[in-house]
């Protein structure tokens, strides 16, 4: 199966399914650096809200033409993309549903890269005809975070890669290639370790977030601790990715998705619902 060419990709539009935290983020880095990007979602107040966003952010950045465009329509979205970002909510069949419509919308030799932070992408390619062009493609917080880790569903042309590791590092990016299948790729492996023991604590009355944030701040030089950054992340997402580690892995102590699922339950999502870990 053909991949796109350097060519293609300096002249071909990029896609960006869903408008959310991360889609936007990712919408506004590329087109901030001379990408075209057409941004979709199916919710318009909310592509609406996300344009404006990645308008402002895309301005602060190298590229001073901005071509972002934003459309309701899938079919229109994917139209001549040479690259297909997926950014919708961590649900497995949401995304399986997806890239089953991608592969009959998008052009053939489209890379559709998902942008899951826990669900490896070969359990995406169940519906999809050509898994050579399927990769996970995990963006952190840009322009804030710009590492993206790269990883093979399995079937993924080593050309398709090579060519995100060129293209993305262009983009203002930092790719990193995951060399072989991990649940959580290389860095969410590390601060999942940290975030759980960092959940433990304030589940047990040992120390308030603010005390764990400080202190993680002040030992590593870090601008935001673990309760600051789940809050932007949105702790819906935060326990939908730690279910996930749950059910692949024995072991796993109750108590950090408990404490999460009591803050969800109290409306309490992080800086997009006002309130987390901390007010905004």
């Amino acid at each position: 199966m053909p991949i796109p060419s350097m060519r293609d990709a300096e002249t071909r539009p990029v896609a960006v399914i869903g408008s959310g935290t991360l889609g936007r983020r990712i919408a506004a880095m590329l087109a901030g650096h001379g990408a075209v990007v057409r941004l979709f979602d199916i919710n318009e107040q909310q592509l609406q809200d996300a344009e404006a966003y990645a308008r402002d952010v895309a301005a602060t950045l190298p590229q001073p033409q901005i071509d972002l465009t934003t459309t309701t329509d899938m079919a229109e979205a994917v139209r001549d993309a040479w690259l297909v970002v997926e950014a919708i909510p961590e649900r497995l069949d949401l995304k399986q549903a997806l890239f089953a419509d991608l592969d009959e919308l998008a052009p053939a030799d489209a890379i559709l890269a998902t942008n899951s932070s826990s669900l490896k992408s070969s359990l995406l390619i169940g519906e999809v005809s050509k898994p050579e062009r399927v990769m996970n493609a995990h963006f952190y917080q840009p322009p804030d975070f710009n590492a993206v880790e790269l990883m093979s569903c399995g079937e993924t042309d080593v050309a398709a890669i090579d060519l995100m590791r060129t293209m993305l590092a262009r983009y203002g990016l930092d790719p990193f290639h995951v060399r072989k299948e991990s649940t959580g790729f290389i860095y969410n492996r590390v601060w999942a370790a940290i975030k759980r023991e960092a959940l433990m604590v304030v589940e047990e009355s040992v120390a308030d977030p603010a005390d764990i944030d400080s202190i993680f701040c002040s030992l590593h030089g870090a601008t935001m601790g673990p309760f600051q950054l789940m809050d932007r992340v949105g702790l819906d997402v935060v326990l939908d990715i730690e279910e996930h580690y749950a059910s692949e892995r024995d072991g796993i102590p109750d108590g950090p998705r408990n404490l999460l699922r009591r803050m969800i339950a109290e409306g309490k999502l992080g800086v997009k619902s006002g309130e987390g870990f901390y007010r905004y």
